[in-house]
């Protein structure tokens, strides 16, 4: 089964940028769902972005304008591009996979996050 390990969180002063990392090992598929989600401590979980292996990105409203998800096949890893950052930022960032995509629109809420089934140990970002 696949394993995937973040990296890049850190802490940063409001407005600036971070880079997110998620390498995907073990099993992989030419066809997947891969995503990042964000969790507050005693807080819900919330999606912030989603990328499709036809290349098919998806955002949350929290993202659009400010993060940008990007994936290397060659490098089987998946990235968060985090710009213009806010406190509301803050948050532990998890990366989530889809292995193999059976069809189904990658997605970031709704029932669908259900179908990610792989999860990463998570990155924490702080802003102040």
């Amino acid at each position: 089964h696949v394993q995937l390990v973040e990296s890049g969180g850190g802490s940063v002063q409001a407005g600036g940028s971070l880079r997110l990392s998620c390498v995907a090992s073990g099993y992989t598929s030419r066809s997947f769902c891969m995503a990042w989600f964000r969790q507050v401590p005693g807080k819900e979980r919330e999606g912030v972005a989603a990328y499709d292996s036809d290349t098919t990105r998806t955002y949350a409203d929290s993202a659009k304008g400010r993060f940008f998800i990007s994936y290397d096949d060659d490098k089987k890893t998946l990235y968060l591009q985090l710009h213009s950052l806010k406190p509301e930022d803050t948050a532990i960032y998890y990366c989530a996979a889809e292995m193999p995509n059976l069809g189904s629109a990658c997605v970031v809420e709704g029932p669908g996050v259900g179908r990610y089934h792989r999860w990463g140990q998570g990155t924490q970002v702080t802003v102040s």
